[in-house]
């Protein structure tokens, strides 16, 4: 019997191809658009926790302070007033688990007949534990070559893809402002950071080096941030307050008087992007949701035209025997036929878009088997939903009233 009334439910739509497309469309519609911007969501959200991922968990980044000239302030960072000796008081408080500080500048190197303007950042080995940075190939400098300056470094992708190319590193020779380095590995990809910056077109080496031999420094052991690893997330509110009391002391700073440094919480930022990025996945799906609103109402509406022109044939069947089940039956199937292949189709185009979307823009996306079954099984009740009504309509109809309707 169900079989019978899905061949008379797939012939009906086929009597009325061009009614029975529009009302899938709608649903068509819905459904692709809530997979479209579910993947693209998702791929944001992907996005942001690699980036988070990659730059390390627990960490506070403190930074030297600014200066005053001609009554213009410098920016976070201006002059140094931060030291090796600070990051060593800093690595002494509870609650810290690792501390690097960190002299940067840009600089050109050269190898054989490429040059290439990259990031130098000089620090200790401890850097490359906070960041979670591991090694493609080659191994970390030691604290002896820090004590000894020695003339090492580690190259990130983006400079081996720019300046080795196909030749290996390991154990090459090249020079930042004159001074020849030996290359001693190369780092893991880190991809971009949450401002978009390649993190992995930089070069690293050991904190007296670069102050020595590459960027200078005016004053003996400054640098220009210390970057914190909290031993937990619980414990990062603790070791923020020790810091800014431990530095306003051996910095002479009086209560009230403005500190000539700032600590910021690097794992808080990145928290607040992810939320972001979540906030808006949700808006879209949710904006996206109301085309699905709209095809179940769609839905609605041809069915009961169709209800409408199938009177006298609903009262021929319930005079010969059909009960109100049979007929409520019959027109829901045809709700539900409509709503399950204008999903399918929908469920294609958004898939399609989606891996469209990613191909010209090079965008993320992801799309989960999640997000798919959701979009569908929303977009079927939804269509089963506005269904349901012109059904039942149908189904009580007066058998005499409904044989008179011309």
């Amino acid at each position: 019997m169900f079989s019978a009334m899905l061949g008379e439910a797939w012939g009906a739509m086929g009597a009325n191809r061009l009614r029975t497309f529009l009302t899938m469309l709608g649903m068509m519609i819905g459904v692709g658009a809530v997979v479209l911007m579910m993947a693209i969501g998702q791929g944001a959200q992907e996005s942001v926790k690699q980036s988070i991922n990659a730059m390390g968990s627990n960490i506070f980044i403190v930074l030297s302070g600014s200066f005053t000239s001609g009554g213009a302030r410098s920016g976070s960072g201006g002059t140094s007033t931060l030291t090796v000796n600070d990051a060593d008081a800093i690595s002494e408080l509870d609650g810290v688990n690792n501390v690097a500080p960190i002299s940067m500048g840009n600089a050109q190197i050269v190898f054989g007949n490429n040059n290439w303007s990259t990031s130098i950042i000089g620090t200790t080995p401890t850097y490359l534990e906070i960041r979670g940075w591991d090694l493609d190939d080659g191994y970390v400098f030691s604290d002896s070559d820090m004590r000894s300056a020695t003339r090492v470094a580690l190259v990130g992708k983006t400079v081996v893809e720019n300046i080795f190319g196909d030749v290996d590193p390991i154990g090459k020779t090249i020079r930042i402002k004159q001074n020849p380095f030996v290359v001693l590995g190369v780092l893991k990809d880190k991809g971009q950071s949450l401002d978009g910056r390649d993190q992995d077109d930089t070069i690293i080496v050991p904190l007296t080096t670069a102050q020595r031999k590459i960027l200078g420094n005016q004053f003996a052991g400054s640098v220009r941030q210390i970057m914190v690893q909290a031993i937990s997330s619980k414990a990062m509110s603790m070791v923020e307050q020790n810091i800014n009391g431990l530095l306003k002391q051996r910095h002479n700073i009086r209560e009230g008087a403005e500190s000539d440094f700032n600590v910021r919480n690097l794992t808080a930022v990145a928290n607040s992007a992810a939320e972001t990025t979540r906030t808006m996945s949700l808006l879209l799906g949710a904006i996206a949701s109301v085309s699905l609103l709209v095809g179940g109402i769609g839905i609605m509406n041809i069915m009961l035209v169709s209800v409408t022109e199938r009177t006298r044939e609903i009262g021929i069947r319930m005079a010969i025997g059909a009960r109100e089940r049979d007929i409520l039956l019959q027109f829901l199937l045809e709700a539900i036929v409509i709503s399950i292949i204008g999903c399918l189709i929908g469920l294609f185009i958004g898939v399609s878009g989606a891996m469209l979307v990613n191909k010209l823009t090079q965008a993320a996306v992801v799309i989960s088997g999640n997000s798919v079954m959701i979009a569908f099984g929303v977009a079927a009740s939804v269509g089963i939903f506005f269904g349901f009504y012109p059904a039942r309509k149908a189904a009580r109809m007066n058998p005499i009233e409904a044989l008179r309707y011309q």
